[in-house]
């Protein structure tokens, strides 16, 4: 059999160029149809973000006007403010009345218990200084310095209970003997300790006690009243050190 090739090499090449044509526009038309449709959905996206910006603009412009339209607007924001965080502080504050309670508790039983002239506290060091006097002498002042190392302070946060020691030691202080207004001779004595942080620790932070070798007090609502022979005023040999200072 034979065969006659009636197109020429020539034609041919045209034919395949043609169809790679072809297929090149129609693939370019797609791509083109796809980008396209990108391009409108990206507008339409966008055109959304613009008018819910302009949406939300407006809202705040308006509720801009109304809060400008308050009269003295600054001193309201202020005390709202301030308003907003006493309760906060009020929870976090420390509860200094405390220290009333443990003065109390750790007072020895008669015939060694005290009288104290002053108190101190320095919350940046975090000690208290004992100034009192004492009918039983140095036998009182040892008694009333042992009570307070044995002292502890218990918390108790729901099933939660800590402890720890109210101070690890004592700094002593001056000590000498005078006439109290009775005109009986007592010991003068100060002294000073470092107190546990936990002592004054916030309310919200448990159930506060004071536990001492013969007592434990409930410390979380603090007593507002303090019996007066707790406290005595300096004894008279002070007062008759001051004058001699005075006549000097």
């Amino acid at each position: 059999m034979i065969e006659i090739n009636l197109i020429p090499n020539v034609k041919r090449e045209l034919l395949k160029t043609r169809a790679m044509r072809n297929r090149v526009i129609s693939m370019s038309f797609l791509i083109g149809g796809a980008s396209i449709a990108a391009v409108v959905a990206l507008a339409v996206i966008l055109g959304g973000q613009l008018a819910a910006e302009v949406v939300q603009n407006s809202g705040i412009k308006d509720r801009s006007d109304k809060l400008m339209a308050v009269e003295d607007l600054n001193k309201v924001v202020t005390i709202q403010n301030q308003l907003s965080k006493i309760n906060a502080q009020h929870s976090g504050k420390k509860i200094n009345s405390r220290i009333f309670d443990v003065v109390s508790a750790v007072n020895p039983p008669a015939p060694n218990n005290v009288s104290f002239s002053s108190i101190k506290v320095n919350p940046e060091l975090k000690t208290i200084t004992l100034e009192g006097s004492a009918a039983n002498g140095y036998g009182a002042l040892e008694t009333l310095k042992k009570t307070i190392l044995s002292t502890k302070v218990r918390t108790t946060d729901g099933a939660n209970t800590s402890e720890v020691e109210l101070t690890k030691d004592i700094k002593d202080g001056d000590t000498s003997f005078g006439e109290n207004s009775e005109g009986k001779k007592v010991l003068q004595f100060s002294f000073s300790f470092e107190y546990n942080e936990a002592l004054l620790a916030p309310a919200n932070n448990g159930v506060v006690s004071v536990i001492t070798p013969t007592t434990k007090i409930d410390m979380t609502d603090s007593r507002q009243g303090i019996p007066d022979s707790l406290f005595k005023s300096k004894t008279d040999n002070s007062a008759k050190r001051e004058n001699g200072n005075a006549n000097r």
